[in-house]
């Protein structure tokens, strides 16, 4: 089994986290993160597949309230098209540093 702290799952050259129903797009280390929540599933055979993801690029400041924080937020109907928006937002936002 490979050890979890080398073994980094990445996507588009940027680090992701999950627990539970919250994927964490980015790193911490950088200004700007994403954040996506998987609001509703359905079963599709034995596996659930996300029908309403929410997006939202996020400040990194620990200083601010977590409200605060959300600089853009949007649903979309699908895992893929939450990821295709949030690999967008967060190298524009990193790229304007």
């Amino acid at each position: 089994m490979p050890d979890n702290k080398t073994a980094a799952l990445q996507y588009k050259g940027h680090p992701l986290r999950r627990k539970d129903n919250l994927i964490y797009f980015g790193s911490m280390a950088d200004k700007y993160i994403i954040m996506l929540q998987i609001l509703d599933t359905k079963k599709i055979k034995d596996m659930d597949v996300a029908t309403k993801v929410s997006v939202q690029l996020q400040l990194t400041d620990p200083d601010l309230k977590s409200r605060d924080r959300v600089v853009k937020k949007s649903e979309k109907d699908s895992l893929y098209a939450a990821m295709d928006v949030a690999s967008v937002w967060l190298d524009r936002a990193l790229a304007t540093r």
